[in-house]
């Protein structure tokens, strides 16, 4: 984003592997792609091979190594920490992070421990997710999370407009229309369980509309850029 040395590295998916509503996405500041973003300079990296299929849906081993071989050349270039564009790398954190010597977060999946103590035991933490039948209990062990019994899951994809990322992918969605359905998602979920105290946003895509969740919910938001922005402030 500027002249300074990038601190942070990010490891996305690969150039025209991305839905184009997602795409769309990227032009709105808070999106992990968006180099507005940040307050501080990232460096992006693109991965060959790593997609909606191969990270989301089908997690891949050859990706991985892809991803630890850039991770590696990042942090040969000075890079201090690595993070990834997709919460869903969550599941790969234990080898991402053995990799490397300099921290990594692959998920905002990681502050779910965190944030389940802040509530108390007694509250509930409501996670929202790009997709809610792609999220296996390996991603959210591999992120950590030992406790299940107070979360909640509310997955994206039965939404019209955010469903076609994985329906209609050549297609482009009325970001209007994503900002209403992602705000309504939020708002059935604490209607449902009302000892909701906080949310956290699975999806890197979903970091422009915490606002708006908090403003309307009353409730924390923690987001990929509540992660990103801590990590960087120890740095």
């Amino acid at each position: 984003m500027n002249a300074r040395k990038a601190e942070i590295g990010i490891l996305c998916w690969e150039a025209g592997q991305v839905p184009r509503g997602l795409v769309q996405l990227e032009s709105l500041v808070g999106n992990s792609t968006n180099p507005e973003s940040y307050s501080f300079p990232v460096r992006f990296c693109r991965v060959k091979g790593a997609n909606i299929h191969t990270i989301l849906e089908n997690p891949s081993r050859e990706v991985l190594q892809t991803m630890i071989a850039e991770a590696k050349a990042m942090v040969a270039d000075g890079v201090r920490a690595i993070t990834t564009s997709c919460g869903f790398n969550a599941i790969f954190q234990e080898e991402l992070a053995e990799a490397v010597d300099v921290p990594v977060f692959t998920s905002s999946l990681l502050q779910v421990p965190f944030v389940q103590k802040i509530v108390g035991r007694e509250s509930e933490v409501a996670i929202l997710t790009a997709k809610a039948a792609a999220l296996k209990p390996e991603h959210l062990a591999a992120a950590g999370i030992t406790r299940t019994d107070n979360l909640h899951v509310h997955g994206l994809e039965g939404c019209p407009q955010w469903s076609k990322i994985f329906t209609s992918p050549d297609e482009d969605m009325d970001l209007e229309a994503v900002r209403r359905e992602i705000v309504g998602v939020a708002l059935e979920a604490l209607e449902a369980r009302p000892r909701t105290r906080a949310f956290v946003l699975e999806c890197t895509d979903l970091p422009p509309f915490a606002e708006e969740i908090r403003r309307k919910t009353g409730l924390p938001v923690f987001d990929f850029i509540t992660l990103v922005n801590s990590v960087y402030s120890s740095l």
